[in-house]
């Protein structure tokens, strides 16, 4: 196995942690909304703006946590294209290189993409406007 196969079989090695450490995350904030929901079912108690605002950005959290997996993923998927060249074919390695160097370009764009549209303004705290989620 050469260098270049160690580095990026680490490198998947250390995505797939990290995504499943998210997926760990998304599942307790799930069973964390869960709860929070049905207490306050029961208890009947009327929410004010900092409660609701806590719970949607609870949402947010959930939601950029989604996306990064999605980045992730999309990493993996470039980053074993190019191994399977690697292993099949040096002649092809300079453009894979290329290649591989442009969609991981994209898919760090696209998790910005993201991030910005699923935060909306709550990261932003000298936004005048209230958060609105459907």
């Amino acid at each position: 196995m050469s260098n270049t196969e160690k580095i990026l079989t680490s490198m998947l090695e250390i995505l797939k942690h990290i995504k499943d450490v998210e997926g760990d995350v998304v599942e307790l904030s799930r069973e964390s909304m869960m709860n929070i929901s049905n207490f306050l079912s029961k208890s009947n108690i009327e929410l004010d703006v900092e409660v609701i605002e806590a719970l949607q950005h609870q949402d947010i959290i959930s939601q950029q946590l989604s996306a990064t997996t999605e980045a992730i993923d999309s990493v993996e998927k470039n980053i074993n294209v190019y191994l399977h060249a690697l292993r099949e074919d040096t002649g092809i390695i300079s453009n894979g290189l290329d290649k591989l160097h442009n969609k991981l370009s994209k898919s760090l764009y696209d998790a910005k993409s993201k991030k910005s549209a699923f935060s909306g303004k709550s990261l932003d705290s000298s936004a005048q406007e209230e958060i609105e989620f459907f």
